[in-house]
Formats: C-alpha cells, sequence, structure tokens
C-alpha cells in the first residue's frame, strides 16, 4: 500500500498515522466515557431504558470527532517528527538536502484529508446529529420513552389517576405489590391493591395500554350512605390511558442545528430574518469555519513544538500543544457567544483570535524552519529544565538527609 510514494514519504505517513489514530481512539474514549456516566445516571434517574444511552452517545459521535481530528492531526506530526529529532534521522534529511517543507508533504497530505472530513461534520452532519439528541432527551423526558412511571413512587396519570409499583423484576415485565387510585366521571373512587401485574400492549388503541392485576382487592367508594364497596379477584385487566406527549420542536430552534446553506440564508439573506437570528447564524457560521481552516496551521505547530533542544527528551512540546489547541478552542467558543449577543461583529469575534493565533504559529514554524539553532519554546524549555533540577535537587537532599533506621535485633 501507498508504494507509489517514495520512500521518506511513506516513512513519515508511518510515523504520523499511527499515533495519530492512538490519538483518536483515546480522545474519543475518555470523552465517550465522561458523557457515558452522566448519561447513565441521567437515564437512571428518569427511569428510561438502557438503551436510549447509546442512541444518544451515537448523535454526539461527530460532535466528539470534530474535536478529535484536529488534536489527533497536531499530535500525530508532533510525535513524528518527535522521534525524527530524537533519533537524529531529522538532521540527516536535513544534511542530504531535504527542507520541512519537503517533509510536511505527507502531513499536509493528511491534513487536506482530515478537512474535507471536518468540513462535512460541523456543516452537515453535526447539527443533524444534534438535533436528534435534543429529542432524545425531549422524549425521556417527557416519558415517550417509557420513562414516565417510576418504581416506588407515586405517578399520577391523567390527573385523575394515582399508581404506585413497590418493585419490578424481570427487567420491568412483572411488576410486585401495585397500588392505584383514581376517580371516574360519575365521582366513584376506586382504589386497587395487587400483588403483581405486567403492562401489556393493546392493537386497537396505541394511546392505552392494559395493566394486567393479579390477586387483588377493589376497594369501590360509591359516595352513599351505603358505604364502600369490597370486590377480590385473581385476574383484573385495567385500562390505562396514556398521558399525551407533546410533538418535539422543529430543528432550527438554535443556530447550531443550522447546516451551512441554512446558515448562510439566515445570516446573509437579506431583511427576511431578525438581527438576532443573523448575528446569532453569522457567529457560528464563522466558529465552524475557523475552526476548519485551524487545522492547515496543526502541521507547522507540530513540527514547531517536536523539536527539543539537542541532548534534550524533553516532552514539554506535547504538553504546550495540547494547551494551545485547547484554549484557542475556548477562546472561540466565548468569541461566538458574545458575537451571538450582538455586542461584537461576528466576523471580527472570531478572525481576529485566529489571525494571532496563525501569526504565532508561523514565528514558531519560521524559528525552527529557519533559523540556525532556533528554538519555538526555548525560553519555557530553559525554564522547565531548571525547575526539574531543582526539584531534583530537593528530591536529593530529602533522601539524604533522611536518617537511617537501625536494624531489627536478633
Amino acid at each position: 500500500m501507498f508504494k507509489f510514494l517514495p520512500a521518506i514519504d511513506r516513512y513519515i505517513l508511518r510515523l504520523t498515522l499511527v499515533p495519530m489514530l492512538g490519538v483518536f481512539v483515546l480522545a474519543a474514549s475518555l470523552l465517550i466515557l465522561d458523557k457515558m456516566l452522566r448519561l447513565f445516571d441521567f437515564v437512571a434517574t428518569e427511569g428510561g431504558p438502557i438503551g436510549v444511552v447509546f442512541k444518544m452517545l451515537a448523535t454526539m459521535m461527530p460532535e466528539y470527532a470534530s474535536l478529535a481530528i484536529p488534536l489527533g492531526l497536531l499530535l500525530g506530526v508532533l510525535f513524528a517528527f518527535r522521534k525524527l529529532a530524537t533519533t537524529s534521522e531529522l538532521d540527516i534529511l536535513r544534511a542530504v538536502g531535504l527542507s520541512y517543507g519537503r517533509l510536511l508533504r505527507v502531513p499536509y497530505a493528511i491534513a487536506a484529508v482530515l478537512i474535507a472530513v471536518n468540513i462535512a461534520l460541523v456543516f452537515y452532519i453535526q447539527p443533524i446529529s444534534r438535533y436528534w439528541y435534543e429529542r432524545l432527551d425531549y422524549e425521556l423526558r417527557s416519558g415517550a420513552l417509557g420513562a414516565s412511571i417510576k418504581v416506588g413512587e407515586f405517578t399520577t396519570l391523567k390527573d385523575r389517576m394515582a399508581l404506585r409499583i413497590e418493585r419490578s423484576e424481570d427487567e420491568g415485565r412483572r411488576l410486585i405489590g401495585i397500588f392505584a387510585r383514581f376517580a371516574n366521571d360519575k365521582g366513584q373512587v376506586l382504589s386497587i391493591s395487587a400483588r403483581e401485574g405486567s403492562f401489556l400492549a393493546t392493537k386497537d388503541n396505541p394511546d392505552t395500554i392494559i395493566l394486567r392485576l393479579t390477586d387483588g382487592i377493589i376497594v369501590q367508594d360509591m359516595g352513599t350512605e351505603s358505604g364502600p364497596r369490597v370486590l377480590s379477584f385473581t385476574r383484573h385487566d385495567l385500562p390505562i390511558d396514556l398521558p399525551m406527549v407533546e410533538k418535539f420542536r422543529s430543528r432550527g430552534d438554535a443556530e447550531r442545528e443550522y447546516i451551512l446553506p441554512e446558515l448562510l440564508r439566515i445570516g446573509w439573506g437579506g431583511n427576511q430574518t431578525s438581527e438576532e437570528q443573523r448575528d446569532g447564524s453569522q457567529a457560528s457560521f464563522n466558529f465552524r469555519l475557523v475552526e476548519v481552516i485551524m487545522m492547515l496551521l496543526m502541521p507547522l505547530l507540530g513540527v514547531a513544538l517536536a523539536i527539543p533542544p539537542k541532548r534534550s527528551t524533553s516532552a514539554l512540546g506535547v504538553f504546550v500543544s495540547i494547551v494551545m489547541v485547547v484554549a484557542y478552542h475556548k477562546i472561540n467558543q466565548y468569541a461566538q457567544d458574545v458575537a451571538t449577543l450582538g455586542r461584537v461583529d461576528p466576523t471580527l469575534a472570531l478572525w481576529a483570535p485566529f489571525a494571532l493565533f496563525a501569526a504565532l504559529i508561523i514565528w514558531m514554524y519560521w524559528r525552527v524552519a529557519y533559523v540556525p539553532g532556533g528554538q519555538a519554546i526555548g525560553a519555557l524549555e530553559a525554564a522547565f529544565a531548571k525547575l526539574a533540577k531543582r526539584i531534583r535537587a530537593v528530591m536529593s537532599r530529602r533522601t539524604s538527609h533522611r536518617p537511617l533506621q537501625p536494624a531489627p535485633a536478633e
């Protein structure tokens, strides 16, 4: 595979792909695990089916991928060139006349593919998936997914019926300790208690379910002086009208649910939209665009931070790269929020930080590529080395002054 590429390009491709894919998997796993724990807790609180957790996680995958792709590209290039630098292979390649621009040919080819994928994600797939996430969340909260009846609590149905289930077994198929109380149109009050029961669906009316009760008592208060009537049963079918669940809203409640044509139509469509909608759409469009174009800078930043000082194996560049990307992403989110409120022009709010970030990365790359012995974070490397040296000295002094323990007596 890739035999049409020169040997050096195949070598750089292999060095870049392995850590890049590893970062993709690691970042996605961490994001999914964090969200999964919160979703399991939320679904358990609402009493919904466990399967909805995985559906909601699936709708969040495009958003996680759009965050993991730039970080994976950056760290893939960084680890590839770090290996070349620490093994002196980079010095050999530079000595035979290969410039950094030539060595970055494969990383930029990878970046072009990932940029196309990210464009599809942030402008088309992610808005749709976000809408489906909100829909699942609404259906879970409203009880449309079977989460309206909670075990151990009284649940009101149709404002005239109160139902309580002591516990459930066999994944909810068998209900133990059932109590129901409701009033009919004639003013009669019925109290029903049963040892166990189960819910059955009806084919004729999907808005009604049958609660089949076993071994119970019905107390019917007729509202007369004769007193209530008490009936016992071995099996009794109790029809229950399901509460009406309002249909979920249509897509487009928030700007992040708009796809690219809709953003352009609302943001630059003339006087058909309000100023608030126009600012929000323009802010969302510029935010997504700068997040995609930022990926063009990731190979340069990876090279600038990958090369440690001579005779050093410092990994400070890895830490700095992650901090820079995360901080820039948070700045963009804040700028989008401010621009959505109409306080700052959306173009200025999003593209000014991008220009500063791009200028900093280009300067860092120029220092490494064109200044002999230049370091992008040389001052940080020196400070980090001094700090590490002082920490080692303090630890060694504490070890040397530790009193010797006497040997145990025989």
